[in-house]
Order: C-alpha cells, then sequence, then structure tokens
C-alpha cells in the first residue's frame, strides 16, 4: 500500500489510541506503517506538524459539518452546543485535549473560531466581546477534558491518603460533591452546568439575547 500523509495521519491516531499522546513517536509510528523514521519526514517535517495533523483528524471526525444556528435559536444555545461538540471530539481519543492544546496551527479548530466569532458578531454581539467569549469556551472546554483525562491517583498514592481527615477538614467540599451527584446526575451535567455558567456571564456582559 502505498505510503501517503492521510494513512500516517490515520496510524497516528491508532497510535494515540494504543498507547496515548506519550507513546506517539516517529520511531513506533514508522514501524507500525513498516517504514523507516526520515520517511515519515517527506510528508510531515516534524513531531509538531504530526500532533496537529492527529488534532485535526480528531476534530474532523465530530465537525465534518458546521453550520450557524437556526433562525430561531439563540446564540447561547447554539455556542453550548458547539462546546458539547468539541468536548466529545476530544473525549473520544485518550490525551484527546492534551492533543489539542499543543497544535496552535489546527486548521480545523481555526475553523471552529471562525464559524463561532462570526456568529456571535452577526447575532449583535460586537466583534472584540465575541473573540473573548469563544475564547472562553473554547479554553475551559479543553480545560475541563484536560483534567477529565488526567491520570487519577493509583493505589500506591492513595495509600496514605486519610479520607475521614480530609472530609473534616473540608466540610463544605465534601457536602457540595456529594450532593451534586445524586442519584442520575453525571460528569456531563457537571459540564454543561459549569459552562452555563460561562455562557450566561458572557450574554448578560453583551447584553445580546438574538
Amino acid at each position: 500500500m502505498a505510503l501517503d500523509r492521510q494513512r500516517i495521519v490515520a496510524e497516528a491516531v491508532a497510535l494515540l489510541d494504543a498507547e496515548g499522546l506519550d507513546g506517539v513517536t516517529t520511531r513506533k509510528l514508522a514501524a507500525r506503517l513498516g517504514v523507516q523514521s526520515p520517511t515519515l519526514y517527506w510528508h510531515l517535517p516534524n513531531k509538531a506538524a504530526l500532533v496537529t495533523a492527529i488534532a485535526d483528524a480528531i476534530l474532523d471526525q465530530e465537525f465534518g459539518d458546521m453550520s450557524p444556528p437556526e433562525p430561531d435559536q439563540h446564540w447561547q444555545d447554539w455556542l453550548s452546543g458547539l462546546a458539547g461538540r468539541l468536548r466529545r471530539a476530544l473525549l473520544a481519543h485518550p490525551d484527546g485535549a492534551r492533543v489539542i492544546s499543543a497544535s496552535q496551527l489546527s486548521v480545523t479548530m481555526a475553523a471552529i473560531s471562525e464559524l463561532a466569532m462570526s456568529t456571535l458578531v452577526a447575532c449583535g454581539v460586537p466583534l472584540r466581546q465575541a473573540r473573548v467569549i469563544v475564547l472562553t469556551v473554547e479554553r475551559f472546554t479543553v480545560g475541563h477534558v484536560l483534567e477529565e483525562q488526567a491520570p487519577r491517583p493509583d493505589a500506591e498514592g492513595l495509600k496514605d491518603f486519610d479520607m475521614a481527615a480530609f472530609a473534616e477538614q473540608h466540610p463544605t467540599v465534601v457536602a457540595a460533591v456529594t450532593e451534586y451527584f445524586q442519584p442520575g446526575r453525571t460528569v456531563d451535567d457537571l459540564f454543561r452546568d459549569c459552562l452555563g455558567v460561562v455562557i450566561a456571564g458572557a450574554a448578560s456582559k453583551v447584553g445580546a439575547t438574538s
């Protein structure tokens, strides 16, 4: 099979799924493709270009189609849905948020930002505020997923952790977590509720509701 950029990126995404971002090296990728590492540089000149290509591939899986709000849809609801799609794209792959945060030249992420900012401007939000709102929502979403995908403490790390003492010292934190995650409430609800605070604050500041 001929080696082309599309095949390289597809195999890189598979490597990401198998080993996480730290496992994505040109040496391992070349071995999976049955070639020597220098061969890859004809298509992707360095690790940064490879990570950016992976980022675009991850985002394209969720954002194959993008469209502005329906005529009767408020921009707040539309932007919330866009952020939800971004979160799904990142969660679909190990270290998805790390990949996106490291890919400053992602053309798909730029296209998402372009659509979001232009949509808010078309809805009456001043350009400066539209940019700040979109960047805040995007960075909140990526940061939220970074935490969701961060490694959890293992048994060794928890060995000396005194949960009873922690609860005694931080009663409000423990009560709030317990109260929030009542039966039927999930981490998806937590993301939506936190995002709602961000977008509602932005909407109240610009005073635009259409």
